[in-house]
């Protein structure tokens, strides 16, 4: 792995990383062209409150160049003017917020600021508590609960100013959907719609967060992630999104929090328009809060302390598994190209055979015992009658034998294990979220060359724990949808992750703004 360095050697590297104005350094590298260097070097941001990073917003409010209630009025204003057609923000807490950013402004006049996020509007996934505003994690048992305290990661995010606007849309418990509805979609609240094309799917179950992100709805937002819940939302709405590394981030107060045999699989982590906010953000909700007991204290290292010269790079356009359409292997290999004007070594390889394995026995084991699990949640909260065809496909499953289950915990462990040493020999690996961009909302499975249900690229990540940045790398052919690939870096190397996201995001351009 690469050392964290502060060698004047490497500073000129880490150029690419803070999209600084010193491009002459870089230009000096017979590796990097003065092009590449002109277009790496200028950081891409908006003037505008709403589309501005997160981590300017900050800075502007900190400067009180804008007050905390300015910054909020217009996330409200543009959440009531777009939300009826996304349907992505459905619970607000509007009063509250107004009255927490005047708080702050009266603060601020006295020199007196909250924390990083001093003013910073926000939206938070439903799936987590939020003190006295609704929480409903899209069941009906809970369609009026109001929990008494916050999720751990929404306190520790008001502790450092952050405002909470609202909730945003995911599936009952973040697993069950409407039937035939490909999006984020629940009987309490309905369906969530793509804001570069409102006929189009948001994936989920951060279905919600990741498409009010997309369209200037908050500056950012927090969700789940079990089996690709965090980052194929990041992937269609294109925008940023970070799995962060298992037991990184405590999932006390999520829906579905920790403990159990799959407790490992549940990661979280923060969706933004910018790379630079994942960076900020994650440091702030991470570490023990003495309640999730998989949490470690590991300290976070600094994304712009990375070395790319000295990365070894992987990458697959396709794992074997899973179809890719062209577009996505396009820009796969056009991110890989892109490392490897930077980087110390680009290779393409796969461990197909592991990645197999490891995808079967997620299979297995999530549904190993009929999805019993599912149900004493749905009997904890109240929830008699469950969302869409839940209740049939429960009934259809088969639960394994005790030794059959046993048997695959041990597969699954051996295959984490191989990949884990597959992965040694590089740094960070480049590869698909998806076979595609966002798919139809309304959608015919027996349609030839669908590639929906196929996420062997993204559960398997869940398995092994290992942290993963989502970046917008391009989009479709005609333009209009955004394609995402996923960063994956070893466990506890988010800043390696960051890192190279952040170039690819100087390179392709990010998040842009969608038509709505």
């Amino acid at each position: 792995m690469p050392a964290i360095s502060s060698s004047a050697a490497r500073v000129s590297r880490r150029v690419f990383l803070r999209g600084a104005a010193s491009a002459a350094a870089l230009a000096a590298s017979s590796r990097v062209s003065a092009k590449a260097v002109a277009r790496v070097a200028a950081d891409v941001d908006s003037d505008e409150i709403l589309y501005m990073s997160a981590s300017k917003l900050a800075d502007l409010l900190r400067a009180r160049q804008l007050s905390a209630l300015e910054v909020v009025d217009a996330y409200i204003a543009r959440q009531l003017a777009i939300d009826d057609r996304l349907n992505a923000v459905v619970m607000n807490c509007y009063e509250r917020a107004r009255a927490k950013a005047r708080a702050l402004d009266q603060r601020a006049a006295r020199g007196d600021f909250a924390g990083a996020l001093h003013g910073v509007p926000m939206t938070i996934k439903d799936s987590f508590d939020t003190e006295g505003v609704i929480s409903t994690g899209g069941t009906y048992g809970r369609q009026q609960y109001v929990p008494p305290r916050d999720a751990t990661v929404v306190r520790r995010l008001r502790a450092q100013g952050a405002i909470l606007l609202g909730k945003t849309n995911t599936p009952e418990f973040t697993v069950g959907g409407v039937g035939a509805i490909n999006t984020t979609s629940n009987m309490l609240y309905g369906s969530t719609h793509n804001p570069y094309d409102l006929t189009r799917t948001v994936s989920g179950s951060s279905g919600g967060a990741g498409a009010n992100v997309a369209a200037g709805g908050a500056a950012f937002d927090v969700g789940s992630d079990i089996g690709g819940s965090l980052r194929l939302p990041a992937h269609v709405n294109g925008v940023a999104g970070l799995k962060t590394t298992a037991g990184r981030v405590p999932r006390t107060g999520h829906i579905v929090d920790y403990g159990g045999v799959l407790d490992s699989w549940q990661q979280i982590g923060p969706l933004a328009r910018r790379v630079k906010d994942l960076a900020l953000i994650a440091p702030l909700i991470s570490g023990p809060d003495f309640r999730d007991a998989a949490c470690v204290p590991i300290a976070w290292a600094d994304p712009d302390g990375v070395d790319l010269a000295a990365l070894k790079v992987v990458f697959w356009p396709e794992n074997g598994l899973s179809k890719v359409d062209a577009d996505t292997q396009r820009l796969i290999r056009q991110a890989a190209a892109w490392l490897g004007e930077v980087a110390a070594d680009v290779r393409q390889d796969c461990p197909t055979a592991d990645l197999a394995v490891l995808h079967e026995m997620r299979g297995k084991l999530s549904m190993g015992d009929g999805w019993a699990w599912y149900q004493r949640l749905a009997q904890k909260w109240g929830t008699h009658h469950l969302s869409g065809t839940m209740d049939e496909s429960i009934r259809a499953i088969k639960p394994l034998r005790s030794s059959e289950f046993v048997e695959a915990w041990e597969q699954s462990d051996a295959a984490k294990s191989r990949l884990l040493g597959w992965f040694a020999q590089y740094d960070v690996l480049l590869c698909p979220v998806a076979g595609e961009p966002a798919t139809p909302i309304d959608w015919d499975p027996s349609v030839p060359g669908d590639y929906r249900g196929m996420l062997s690229d993204v559960g398997v990540f869940n398995s092994t724990g290992w942290p993963v940045v989502v970046v917008r790398c391009g989009a479709s052919a005609d333009g209009r949808l955004p394609i995402g690939i996923q960063v994956v870096a070893p466990p506890w190397r988010e800043d390696v992750a960051l890192a190279v996201a952040r170039y690819i995001e100087g390179r392709s351009g990010g998040w842009t703004r969608p038509p709505l």
